[in-house]
């Protein structure tokens, strides 16, 4: 199969059955981020294995791979498990979960200025004005002395292109 062509099958699986194959690594591992790492992995192996797929009911052979992909990570996680005390786990279980909110909070954060970031004017300075530094739309109509409505306008759209590029990085992530 030419690589061109590869390509776009992929690409059409991934179109097709990336809700899918995420919903058989989620309820396997019962993990967000493992399903998603399980499901870019799915999509790899089927890429990669592409020539010996006789071409006959892709989504079994797809929901297969999840599935061997999902059980090969928890088998391995199992043999990675070291055994200790429960007071460790005790003693840290106050800390972990504020640290994780912590970190995930300043990563989509970082996430949502990089998406206002890639706008372009004047919906990049609404968008970060509005979304990032959440200043009232009367403050930025006092700040910029545009009209409220045409703030509204402007933060309205700017919500819709920030769905799509959210969007587009969800495809490439997912």
């Amino acid at each position: 199969m030419r690589k061109i062509n590869a390509e776009a099958v992929l690409e059409q699986w991934i179109d097709t059955y990336q809700n899918l194959i995420f919903s058989i690594c989620f309820q396997l591992t019962k993990d967000y981020f493992d399903a998603q790492d399980l499901s870019q992995e799915t999509f790899l192996s089927a890429y990669k294995n592409m020539t010996s797929f006789d071409g006959k009911n892709e989504r079994a052979w797809l929901c297969k791979i999840a599935t061997n992909k999902c059980l090969d990570y928890l088998k391995a996680s199992g043999r990675r498990q070291i055994p200790t005390e429960d007071q460790y786990f005790i003693s840290c279980k106050d800390s972990s979960p504020a640290l994780e909110k912590d970190v995930m909070e300043r990563e989509l954060h970082q996430e949502l200025y990089d998406c206002c970031m890639q706008l372009k004017s004047p919906y990049k300075e609404v968008a970060l004005d509005y979304f990032y530094y959440e200043i009232p739309m009367t403050d930025m109509a006092a700040k910029t002395g545009k009209n409220l409505k045409t703030l509204q306008t402007q933060v309205y759209r700017a919500k819709a292109m920030l769905k799509k590029l959210y969007r587009k990085e969800d495809l490439w992530n997912g």
